[in-house]
């Protein structure tokens, strides 16, 4: 029986407040255990929530990114569960009205487009947590993050298998970064996503029974984790047992999911609107106000890039994948607009690949835009070689010589030789030099030409440009 997979995420974006929000305490990331944690945070008796506007305005902007219903009004409500690391005894959440409704994200997979549907997006605080590792036999508990500000982003069952999860994922992830709600530090836990994942007999409409995965962490835990999950409700179901709807956790280092609880409905949380705040009504002016604040949003370019520049879907999907490296490339291109399509090869390809051996961000990247555009004008214009660009692009990473692309080039001798008289010359000589590899072209064997070539670039020191070089010996093998 060939399987359909049905995956619905769950997304909890770190909302990139200052603040709490219900309370003044501190959300900045590693801090001693409970040195963040106020009287409210603490859950103490008589203590009241006071809501964090910049928690309200965030979540308008996401609504707005994705061509949402923004609710007004919107309510908070209690949802009622018992765990250590929850002071309350409940979290405050939305349930009924929550303050997105609605909108859609379009995700790239290979060469497709797809757009996910989304069901809402709701405020909430953060839980605390719970430490084991270092108690015997005792489990500690650090409040530092309770009354962290999320917005909780539900899709609908709209992803079809561990890729256009990822895909998904990694497209939401850079959104949120984008409009500057989230820094989407997933190691920090600003960006985590309980996956609900279940199978169906291909063709047939009705779902499956869904178990849910918390706590993912990484693109990579989140693709492993489905494909686990997925294949282990194929094996039960093909071996005639039922899947029970539970709550599962993903074990890294095993690479498996494994039974946390049983899943809770919503009826179980007791949801009810929280008496100790009131509805939160949105005035229309500050959403025209905040919508006139965004920046143009990822699809925008995606589409600009490739009207104006003539840039492939991948070209575009990738130079989009961060606000950061698409104003990298937005102020190289400037620089040299004539040649979009280098300039989008140099950033997907060098930069790219030196920024990750360095490990570190395009926003720390030592060449700027403008040196990098005047390295790539010099291969266009002939005066190097692709291969002595990459020469120059060593030094200018290093910072020698100011980073100035010609002084690089005068000072390492990489200057391209692109008289076509001295070219000639030499083509004449190596002709001369290799009758046998002349007469092996003539016959048919194509090798013999790039040895040939090879022979003009090594009289040169690979000084010689390779398209002239090319262009010389063809045209001399053809006329004798």
């Amino acid at each position: 029986m060939q399987w359909e997979i049905v995956i619905g995420l769950e997304v909890h974006a770190q909302l990139s407040t200052q603040s709490k929000i219900f309370s003044g305490a501190s959300i900045a990331y590693g801090a001693m255990p409970n040195t963040q944690a106020c009287n409210i945070d603490l859950a103490l008796p008589g203590v009241l929530p006071v809501l964090n506007r910049g928690a309200v305005e965030r979540a308008i902007k996401f609504g707005l990114a994705v061509d949402a219903k923004i609710n007004s009004p919107s309510i908070f409500a209690r949802k009622n569960y018992f765990y250590p690391d929850l002071p309350k005894g409940y979290q405050i959440s939305q349930y009924e009205l929550p303050i997105v409704e609605g909108g859609s994200i379009r995700i790239q997979v290979g060469e497709s487009e797809k757009t996910i549907r989304l069901t809402r997006a709701h405020l909430e605080e953060d839980a605390g947590k719970s430490l084991h590792e270092d108690f015997h036999g005792m489990s500690g508990i650090d409040l530092n993050r309770a009354g962290t500000p999320l917005l909780e982003i539900v899709s609908e069952p709209d992803l079809r298998g561990s890729a256009e999860a990822v895909a998904y994922a990694k497209t939401l992830h850079a959104l949120v970064r984008w409009i500057g709600i989230c820094d989407g530090n997933m190691q920090e836990g600003s960006f985590r996503c309980d996956a609900n994942v279940s199978v169906r007999p291909l063709g047939i409409e009705k779902f499956g029974t869904r178990c849910e995965i918390k706590n993912l962490n990484s693109f990579r835990f989140l693709e492993k984790a489905i494909e686990f999950e997925a294949e282990r409700q194929i094996d039960i179901l093909e071996e005639g047992g039922t899947i029970r709807q539970e709550t599962r956790l993903f074990d890294a280092n095993k690479g498996e999911t494994r039974t946390m609880r049983s899943k809770e409905d919503a009826n179980d949380y007791r949801y009810f609107p929280d008496p100790d705040l009131l509805p939160v009504e949105i005035e229309p002016d500050l959403i025209a106000q905040l919508k006139a604040a965004l920046p143009e949003l990822p699809q925008a370019r995606h589409e600009r890039y490739m009207s104006d520049y003539d840039l492939s879907v991948y070209d575009a999907s990738v130079l989009t994948g961060s606000r950061e490296m698409a104003d990298y490339f937005e102020a190289t291109v400037k620089q040299f607009p004539a040649q979009a399509k280098l300039c989008a090869n140099w950033i997907m390809g060098e930069i790219s690949a030196r920024l990750n051996k360095a490990d570190i961000e395009i926003t720390a990247c030592p060449v700027a835009p403008e040196k990098l555009a005047a390295l790539l004008a010099r291969i266009h214009d002939g005066t190097i070689s692709g291969k002595a660009a990459k020469t120059v692009f060593d030094s200018m990473w290093q910072g020698d010589l100011d980073q100035n692309v010609d002084a690089i080039i005068e000072t390492k001798g990489l200057k391209q030789i692109s008289d076509d008289s001295a070219i000639e010359e030499l083509v004449d000589e190596v002709l001369a030099e290799n009758a046998q590899q002349v007469a092996d072209y003539r016959n048919g064997k194509e090798k013999a030409f790039n040895s040939l070539v090879g022979q003009v670039m090594k009289a040169t020191k690979g000084k010689a440009n390779p398209a002239q070089v090319n262009a010389m010996l063809k045209k001399k093998l053809e006329s004798r």
